[in-house]
């Protein structure tokens, strides 16, 4: 309830003012208005990465490991037979005995398209194989030499 101005009445009661006050809702939207003005180009992330090799321990491989490798001329190899893109989920089938849970490990050489790869990502996905392992070189990591000590001269074994 808001209070109105008083006119000359005399007595302490005053006309009821059936009017919103919106100017404190509009201060309030016009500072969140500010705030996602501020916040949304903040949220858009657009960075260039260059991803690095794997230093992860690597997992426990199966007895029976299913390799399909994608290879440079974009041939398929199922284990060690050449396989086709479209009998790849009947051969899978076979392989898993039809045991859709097993994993399947999908290596591809480095010089596929991204494109290719996930191409057949998706024709295993499609045929019904979900747990997908991406096979790739391991590398040992490398020494980080602290911010205070010289990095070794040219030739000169530490």
């Amino acid at each position: 309830m808001a209070g109105g101005i008083r006119e000359n009445h005399s007595g302490d009661d005053l006309a009821e003012n059936h009017e919103i006050n919106v100017t404190p809702f509009i201060d309030v939207m016009l500072v969140l208005l500010i705030i996602f003005m501020v916040a949304a180009p903040l949220a858009t992330v657009d960075v260039s990465v260059d991803l690095p090799a794997s230093t992860a321990k690597p997992a426990e491989r199966p007895d029976t490991p299913v390799y399909v490798t994608l290879k440079e001329d974009m041939s398929l190899s199922l284990g060690n037979e050449t396989a086709v893109r479209e009998t790849l989920g009947a051969d899978l089938d076979r392989l898993t005995e039809g045991n859709k849970d097993a994993r399947i490990f999908l290596r591809a050489d480095k010089a596929v398209d991204y494109g290719a790869f996930m191409e057949v990502m998706n024709l295993l996905r499609d045929s019904g194989y979900l747990k997908i392992a991406l096979v790739g070189l391991e590398t040992l990591p490398s020494p980080q030499l602290s911010p205070d000590e010289p990095s070794p001269a040219p030739g000169v074994q530490p």
